[in-house]
């Protein structure tokens, strides 16, 4: 869509908001596509998704709605366009084959900059789509370097966003907060149960009859960001640990792709362990 920005606001609310909002717009001469609002109840706040359609002069939009809205207001405008994201990989193909087959169709909306894996298995595979594959051993370095070097290697590509396809490496808290609410990870269980490795045998040990996966931000709780996507398939007695795997991986690729189509498009919003979403 020409000329198209999308406005994400959260704030306290109040009486009058979308007035005020809608006022600011209006005399810019901004067409409102679509806006959708939400008022969480136990915190009175407010969050709001708009879809705006003409040319618009940002830094003179926002310092308005800023002045016109409540002072603990937060605010972003950018113009709706595809993002650039970095993968983190270890040795399973499933997710990071779907993500690579869909952007090499123009279907993923993002740009895969780069993919960096700890170990080289996928490497091949990889630049089979002309994208970058960086290796780093996590086995060559203490966790602290290991890291450092990963850091240094997504910032090379100045990426929107980081996703964790089957990274099977638990990230440190400096990690994290180098890209806060920045890393989305696929997680091959429906959480909160059978949170870390190894959810598919602890599944059949358990004798589960739904079997899940999650894709959610990543934050300083193992497994225990904000839920993005969950979905579950029905197993049975039938069902071992390898047939339940296979089963998982093909319920986990669609799960990180409803996933990063909500993130792509701007439509999510965190609040303290939770997300708002506006499908």
């Amino acid at each position: 869509m020409q000329d198209c920005h999308i406005l994400l606001i959260k704030c306290a609310d109040r009486q009058g908001l979308i007035a005020n909002i809608t006022g600011v717009l209006f005399s810019h001469n901004i067409n409102v596509v679509v806006m959708k609002e939400f008022v969480e109840p136990e915190t009175n706040t407010y969050f709001s998704r708009l879809e705006l359609l003409g040319p618009l002069d940002v830094e003179s939009i926002k310092t308005e709605l800023l002045n016109t809205l409540p002072a603990d207001t937060k605010l972003m405008i950018h113009p709706r366009r595809k993002k650039d994201i970095v993968v983190l990989v270890t040795k399973e193909h499933h997710c990071l084959g779907d993500l690579l087959v869909r952007h090499h169709f123009d279907e993923l909306h993002a740009n895969i900059k780069a993919v960096i894996g700890n170990y080289d298995v996928l490497k091949n595979f990889t630049e089979r789509f002309d994208i970058p594959f960086h290796h780093i051993d996590h086995e060559l370095y203490d966790k602290e370097e290991f890291e450092a070097r990963v850091i240094d290697a997504i910032q090379q590509y100045h990426p929107d966003y980081i996703v964790l396809a089957k990274f099977m490496r638990i990230l440190s808290g400096n990690f994290v907060a180098k890209f806060e609410e920045k890393i989305i990870n696929i997680h091959h269980s429906f959480l909160p149960a059978f949170i870390g490795a190894n959810p598919y045998r602890k599944a059949y040990e358990r004798g589960v009859k739904l079997i899940g996966a999650t894709a959610h931000i990543v934050n300083n709780d193992l497994d225990e960001g904000p839920i993005i996507t969950q979905k579950t398939i029905p197993v049975d007695h039938e069902y071992d640990v390898k047939g339940m795997r296979e089963a998982g991986h093909e319920i986990e690729k669609s799960v990180l792709a409803d996933a990063l189509k909500l993130v792509f498009d701007d439509r999510i919003f965190v609040m303290n362990n939770k997300t708002i979403i506006f499908n």
